[in-house]
């Protein structure tokens, strides 16, 4: 509960608080910065569920990662209506997509290899 409170608190500061560096721009640091929250957060929803369970299904983790982008769509919404100098960008979202079901990806890695069943 802490990381998905982390990302609402962390893309929901106001854009006078964000630090302003070309280079972070050019390279992208903000899309990147989305994909790991939002593979990270599926990969810790899909562990918790693991532990609970001691098995996890593909549809659950597929299902772990439409709810991680649509959390992401959320905020890109917060951003716009109701955070001082942030907007709603497209590519935010696809990034917080791309993040969620790369970590189903890595979860799948991890569990065949490291996670006893």
């Amino acid at each position: 509960m802490g990381w998905i409170i982390l990302i609402l608190f962390l893309c929901t500061m106001p854009g006078s608080s964000l630090p302003k560096a070309s280079l972070f721009d050019k390279l992208h640091v903000d899309k990147m910065v989305h994909f790991f929250l939002f593979g990270g957060t599926v990969i810790l929803l899909a562990y918790g569920y693991f532990r609970q369970r001691g098995r996890i299904s593909g549809a659950m983790l597929l299902l772990l990662a439409l709810v991680a982008s649509l959390y992401g769509l959320a905020i890109e919404f917060i951003q716009k209506y109701y955070t001082a100098n942030r907007s709603f960008e497209i590519m935010d979202v696809v990034a917080d997509t791309l993040g969620a079901f790369t970590g189903v990806l890595i979860f799948r890695f991890i569990g065949k290899r490291f996670l006893k069943k």
